[in-house]
């Protein structure tokens, strides 16, 4: 009987801690698009070019060219 006297506020810390955790991840965006990651996987992104004619660009248009945009950036876009 003693041990509940350590163990329901070890207990009630713990549950403190992960309501926390939970707050803390919804509130900085973990769960705002649970399916799009999903689908750019599936999505055929044409805006890629063959490694050739990557090669003969400056490698600053490289980047901007064949990366597809995530979404963030798209939103910054627009």
């Amino acid at each position: 009987m003693d041990i509940l006297y350590l163990l329901i506020p070890i207990s009630l810390i713990f549950v403190a801690v992960i309501a926390w955790v939970f707050i803390w991840s919804v509130k900085s965006g973990q769960y705002d698009d649970m399916e799009g990651p999903a689908h750019e996987i599936l999505m055929d992104n044409d805006s890629i070019q063959p490694a050739e004619e990557a090669d003969k660009q400056n490698p600053d248009e490289i980047n901007t060219q064949t990366r597809p945009q995530t979404r963030s950036e798209e939103n910054q876009d627009n």
